[in-house]
């Protein structure tokens, strides 16, 4: 039998989650409505000897309804490396998502809220990461795949490129920029043009491709 520990600061939804995995065989040990409580409550679980399976809680929590929930649960991961956790979130947050899945991925899940309605897959989820394995809701994975395409793109740029970028990012001409690195025009230009052909950004995009460079440069 799974025991869980489930974290989550709606009353309504935390007996709702307690119901449905225990009609399905689990064992909820405790229900928590904040972040703080489950660190707490997971320490002296661990204290007793009965550390449980798997922890689900929700993304935020009071006392701020920011990021107090993802704060535990990572917290939770490195005192306690065998607790599987799930966390669930309203709206894919990359950051938090990020930040959970940083180093290992053993026993880590990241589901959006609307997966608990269809029951059978979010049981399945609770039990896999109770037992190691992840568990990643489609839409956390495509959003976080395209994050790392644009990051990857732009560290094909070399240091000088880099800056380059950093200066049309500050609404620098060609010309503002050879004068602040002390190159030619003519260095500039081939430094943008190479930045262009990095980002995939085509001549046929025309003097928009300025504009894209720049924002994939502001949103890495």
């Amino acid at each position: 039998m799974l025991r869980v520990v489930i974290a989550e600061d709606s009353v309504l939804l935390r007996e709702g989650l307690t119901r449905l995995l225990t009609d399905r065989g689990m064992e909820v040990v405790a229900g928590v409505g904040d972040g703080a409580a489950l660190v707490r409550t997971i320490d002296e679980l661990h204290g007793a000897g009965a550390l449980p399976d798997v922890v689900v809680a929700d993304v935020r929590m009071p006392p701020t309804h920011t990021d107090e929930g993802v704060r535990a649960c990572v917290e939770l991961r490195g005192r306690y490396p065998r607790l599987g956790v799930l966390v669930l979130s309203q709206h894919v947050e990359e950051q938090y998502a990020s930040e959970l899945l940083a180093g290992s991925t053993r026993g880590v899940g990241y589901l959006l809220k609307d997966r608990v309605a269809e029951v059978r897959e979010f049981v399945d989820a609770v039990a896999r990461v109770a037992d190691g394995g992840t568990a990643l809701d489609p839409e956390v994975v495509q959003q976080l795949l395209s994050r790392s395409r644009q990051v990857d793109t732009l560290a094909g740029l070399t240091p000088r490129e880099r800056e380059v970028l950093g200066l049309m990012a500050e609404g620098r001409t060609n010309a503002a920029i050879a004068k602040q690195l002390v190159v030619s025009d003519g260095a500039v230009e081939k430094h943008v043009s190479n930045i262009f052909q990095k980002l995939g950004l085509s001549q046929s995009q025309g003097d928009h491709r300025r504009v894209l460079a720049v924002l994939a440069y502001l949103e890495s």
